[in-house]
C-alpha cells in the first residue's frame, strides 16, 4: 500500500515538474516573442526615423538663370526724365517750343459765323466737336495742321491744336472755335501772346489730316 503511495506521489511529483517545466518553457517562448516583436518593431521604425531625418536635410536648389535671363529679371524699363514744364497731349509729352503775338478772333460752327461753309466741318475734315469743340483755325503759313497752341482765356487754358483755317485769317491771327455764335461774339478781338507746343518725346507729329 505505501509502495502504490510512494509511487503515485512520484508520478504526481514528476508530472507537477514536467508541468512546471513546460510553464516555464511557455513564459520563456513567450518572453523570447514579446523581445522579438519589440526588437523587430525597434527595427521596423529605423527606417521611418531614418527618412524623416533625411527629409529634414533636404536642400532646395536654388533655379539657375543665364546672365542675360538676369539681366532681364533685374533691368527696369528706363522712365525718360521731362522738365518741369512739360505737359501731355493726345497722350504724349509736349513741351514749349516758342510764343507768338497775335491777333485772336472767335467763331461758331454756324451759319452767322461761317455762311455757306457751315457744314459741321473743318479744313482738316475733321468734325467740329473734335477735342470737345476746342479747336483754332490758323494761316498753315504761320502755324501748320496739328500746331499746338495754348491760349490765355480759351480752353481752360488747355493745348488745343490747329485744325481749321479760314479766307480772312492769314498771317499772325488765330480764330477759336465756340460752341455758339454769341460765345464766339463776347470773346471779341484780343492781341495776345500765344504758346506754341511741341511733342517732347523724339517721335514724328502725327498727319492732321488722318486723326478724326
Amino acid at each position: 500500500m505505501n509502495l502504490i503511495k510512494d509511487s503515485t506521489l512520484d508520478m504526481f511529483h514528476t508530472r507537477r515538474g514536467a508541468r512546471g517545466i513546460e510553464v516555464s518553457a511557455f513564459i520563456a517562448g513567450a518572453s523570447i516573442v514579446v523581445l522579438s516583436a519589440v526588437m523587430a518593431k525597434s527595427a521596423g521604425s529605423a527606417p521611418i526615423l531614418a527618412s524623416v531625418e533625411s527629409n529634414r536635410d533636404v536642400r532646395v536648389s536654388p533655379v539657375a538663370f543665364t546672365p542675360e535671363q538676369t539681366s532681364a529679371l533685374q533691368a527696369e524699363p528706363a522712365q525718360p526724365q521731362y522738365p518741369a514744364d512739360t505737359r501731355w497731349f493726345d497722350g504724349r509729352p509736349v513741351r514749349p517750343a516758342k510764343t507768338i503775338e497775335m491777333l485772336v478772333t472767335a467763331y461758331s460752327p454756324h451759319v452767322a459765323s461761317c455762311g455757306e461753309f457751315a457744314d459741321g466741318q473743318t479744313a482738316t475734315l475733321h468734325s467740329v466737336s473734335t477735342n470737345a469743340g476746342q479747336l483754332v483755325a490758323a494761316d498753315t503759313r504761320v502755324l501748320p495742321y496739328g500746331s499746338m497752341l495754348t491760349i490765355d482765356g480759351y480752353a481752360s487754358d488747355e493745348i488745343v491744336p490747329v485744325l481749321d483755317c479760314g479766307g480772312a485769317i492769314k498771317g499772325a491771327r488765330l480764330d477759336l472755335l465756340f460752341p455758339t455764335h454769341s460765345e464766339a461774339l463776347a470773346w471779341g478781338v484780343r492781341r495776345i501772346e500765344v504758346v506754341v507746343w511741341e511733342y517732347a518725346d523724339g517721335k514724328a507729329a502725327p498727319n492732321p489730316r488722318r486723326v478724326r
